[in-house]
């Protein structure tokens, strides 16, 4: 029932209704209290996946609803405004379990409004992103290279670690594309790892290096794939290409919707719902973190390859996207003088900002 239909209904026979809205599609109505979302979502021609009748056992038709007061929308979005989980729910959460905050819709009844979000694996007509790339003429120049090299075998008459060993090889073998006046240093993930790695090349390893003379990955044995991600962080979708970065080819895509989209179409809704819901800029953080990540293994698995193969990414976006990537609350974005927490590119790793690549 769309919201013009209910206006031509006595309002003594006014039954209690509530707003829904879907995210992406933003497709919004009125339904009657105790309808499940998934009779909503079909009552507004939205797809949502359900291959097993409204039973809550396969799984395929999960949501997630969007709490908070969105002016645009001019709803407030409660978590009480939905049913309790069903028995039937609850049973199917305690033996396949679901993701933090999602619902079945076909066992989760409207009883006020909501916004829901429909993520991608639900969507029965997924929406395909795709961004050409525009090839340019560059030198081919990676921020991370690889570097393969015979390690000495320890000595007790010499003693001194494998890592200052390894470090000497270096030195000794790529002195002249390494940067001058730079200690050579790890984290410890490499360091846990180096002796087992060592030993099983037989003290011929690959090492992958970025430009601070830092170690980022090491290998047995001599490899030569080398992967970097592009990632442009749009307002509305994501998009991912994938390079070789000892060729320059790119050798995978991914795109998806931006799933931030939910908390307001544009920039500035995005930054109201900031205003209205304090510390929500956070939620924006993991949502597109998370689609980050997604990207990064829709992307390899075009090649065959694993996200734990990518050593580099790039990602470019506007001022309020950069902001939201970095945890940084735009607040101060939203109006004049437009303060930036930062105008500069920032070199940090993905543990910062919990990419699991």
């Amino acid at each position: 029932m769309t919201e013009e239909d209910i206006k031509t209904i006595p309002k003594n026979l006014m039954p209690q209704t509530a707003s829904v809205i879907f995210m992406p599609s933003g497709k919004r109505g009125i339904v009657q209290h105790g309808t499940s979302i998934l009779d909503a979502a079909r009552q507004l021609d939205v797809d949502i996946d359900s291959v097993c009748g409204g039973r809550a056992m396969c799984g395929k038709c999960q949501v997630q609803p969007t709490f908070g007061e969105f002016s645009k929308h001019q709803i407030i979005s409660a978590q009480n405004n939905l049913s309790k989980p069903s028995k039937a729910e609850l049973r199917y959460i305690t033996k396949r379990g679901i993701k933090l905050e999602r619902r079945l819709s076909c066992n989760t009844q409207i009883i006020g409004d909501v916004l829901i979000d429909i993520p991608e694996e639900s969507q029965v007509n997924r929406q395909v992103i795709r961004k050409k790339a525009e090839p340019y003429e560059i030198e081919i120049d990676p921020a991370v290279k690889l570097f393969y090299v015979q390690v000495e075998e320890p000595n007790m008459y010499e003693p001194s670690g494998d890592f200052e060993r390894l470090s000497r090889s270096l030195q000794e073998h790529y002195s002249d594309q390494l940067t001058k006046n730079s200690l050579i240093t790890c984290d410890l993930s490499i360091l846990r790892d180096l002796q087992k790695t060592l030993r099983k090349g037989l003290w011929h390893v690959t090492v992958a290096m970025h430009t601070s003379n830092k170690i980022i990955g090491i290998w047995p044995g001599e490899k030569d794939d080398l992967f970097g991600l592009a990632v442009d962080i749009g307002s509305t979708t994501l998009s991912a290409q994938l390079c070789n970065l000892k060729t320059g080819k790119i050798v995978g895509t991914a795109g998806t919707m931006n799933p931030q989209i939910r908390f307001g179409e544009d920039l500035m809704s995005r930054i109201s719902y900031i205003m209205m819901n304090q510390g929500q800029h956070i939620q924006m953080t993991n949502e597109v973190r998370t689609a980050i990540n997604y990207l990064a293994t829709q992307a390899t698995n075009e090649t065959g390859c694993h996200p734990d193969q990518i050593m580099d990414v790039v990602l470019v976006g506007n001022p309020i996207m950069h902001h939201l990537l970095l945890g940084i609350d735009p607040t101060e974005l939203g109006g004049a003088p437009f303060a930036l927490a930062t105008g500069m590119a920032i070199n940090t790793t993905a543990d910062q900002l919990d990419f699991y690549f």
